[in-house]
């Protein structure tokens, strides 16, 4: 495994750079690393091919959905509007496969353009029974077994309503024999900050599925790679968990005669580092001798929502104005701008209840923030418009320096726009 250094790719001058240009709060992605993440994922190891897949539900932005598809990545949907938004960007509908909570409604136009269908329940099975008959289609079988970066992120288990109990293969079968469905993909994922170790145990299991389906040619193994964000935190290396997944193959082809394809589709491994958050303070307050002192933010929930309800840690660096660095070191607490008691930046590690504080060189209102490791599920996913706070702008720092806006900053009348 691989320790983290937090990828911090902003320094005082770049920062103040896009501050001035762009404003803030701003989400910053690196192109470099966007792309040296998605050849580790490329070289994912694999015996008998590789089809990569983004979950793009991570950060979905147009023109990080273009990079990924010149590099040849192909598409994890998690809902049908995420399929639309992908072929928008550019990617044919044959390399989007879709896994869902929720049905579309719209899906036997989607099927109809070509996309690919997990079925992650009995009842979705059955619909694309009805829909294609004689027909391939995949499944999503929940392993039994589950693991991520804490209790919310586990989508593997008895606690977990994410795809079909494995015990339920005969009743796929069943659905499959009434509609003569091809069962061509067995698809399982079992959480998002996965242990590399309870990941390759589960990745190796996956096989007990794959021989009860003779027709199937593909196993998906999902994603959920570690992403160390805080410096003291490990990173998954590919290679090292690929490697005996690849063995695997091997040797389930040799006793089966079966060479089986593998998929993956991380999310949090291709965009987490190469992305960041650039705020900066607008308040200090004290609560006195026996409390704390907060830095309020410009930013907060509204942009990252993962602190107040995963308790989830990113790296906090306060670029000072005067760039002397000679003040005091203090304890604070980070805070963000919503009139909401849980925006909270710095909570406690893995329990959002909790406050917790980080050591400083004294800060002064004014000074620019940079809160690292918000690649993912940042921008993708908050309470933008709590408090009537505008969507942030989102910069692409390209590979020669300069800086390019891809999405602009949301102007605060389109807020209410949609109310009649």
């Amino acid at each position: 495994m691989n320790t983290s250094n937090s990828t911090q790719f902003l320094d005082i001058l770049k920062a103040k750079e896009i501050s001035e240009n762009f404003g803030s709060p701003v989400y910053v992605y690196d192109e470099t690393i966007l792309k040296q993440s998605a050849q580790a994922v490329l070289n994912f190891p694999n015996a008998f091919g590789l089809t990569a897949r983004y979950a793009m539900k991570a950060c979905p932005n147009r023109s990080i959905l273009k990079l990924f598809h010149d590099m040849g990545l192909h598409i994890d949907a998690s809902s049908g509007h995420e399929v639309h938004r992908a072929i928008e960007a550019g990617f044919e509908p044959e390399k989007i496969s879709l896994s869902a909570q929720e049905i579309p409604g719209d899906l036997e136009a989607l099927l109809g353009l070509g996309i690919r269908f997990n079925a992650c329940s009995l009842k979705q099975l059955e619909v694309f029974g009805q829909l294609k008959p004689n027909s391939s289609v995949g499944v999503r079988f929940n392993p039994g077994s589950g693991s991520g970066g804490n209790n919310r992120t586990n989508v593997g288990g008895v606690s977990s309503s994410f795809g079909i109990w494995h015990e339920f293969v005969p009743e796929v079968q069943s659905i499959a024999e009434r509609y003569q469905l091809c069962i061509e993909r067995i698809h399982t994922h079992i959480g998002s900050g996965s242990d590399p170790q309870v990941w390759l145990k589960v990745a190796l299991m996956n096989f007990q599925l794959v021989e009860q389906f003779e027709t199937v040619k593909v196993l998906n193994l999902g994603g959920g790679y570690k992403v160390g964000r805080m410096p003291n935190e490990l990173s998954t290396d590919l290679q090292v968990i690929g490697e005996p997944v690849r063995k695997a193959f091997v040797e389930f082809a040799q006793s089966t005669g079966r060479e089986i394809h593998l998929e993956i589709e991380p999310g949090t491994f291709l965009v987490a580092n190469a992305g960041a958050l650039l705020a900066e303070v607008h308040d200090i307050v004290s609560t006195g001798s026996d409390g704390y002192n907060f830095i309020k933010l410009n930013t907060g929930m509204t942009e990252l929502l993962r602190p107040s309800i995963y308790g989830s840690q990113h790296p906090i660096d306060i670029l000072n104005c005067d760039q002397t660095g000679q003040g005091i070191e203090k304890d604070y607490v980070v805070v963000g701008h919503c009139c909401e008691s849980g925006d909270i930046l710095t909570p406690a590690s893995g329990d959002p209840e909790l406050l917790a504080t980080r050591n400083f060189k004294e800060v002064e209102i004014g000074d620019l923030v940079v809160i690292g490791g918000a690649g993912a599920y940042a921008s993708a996913m908050t309470p933008k418009h709590y408090n009537s706070y505008p969507e942030a702008a989102e910069v692409l720092l390209q590979s020669d320096g300069s800086l390019k806006l891809i999405r602009k900053r949301q102007d605060r009348s389109a807020i209410w726009e949609n109310e009649l």
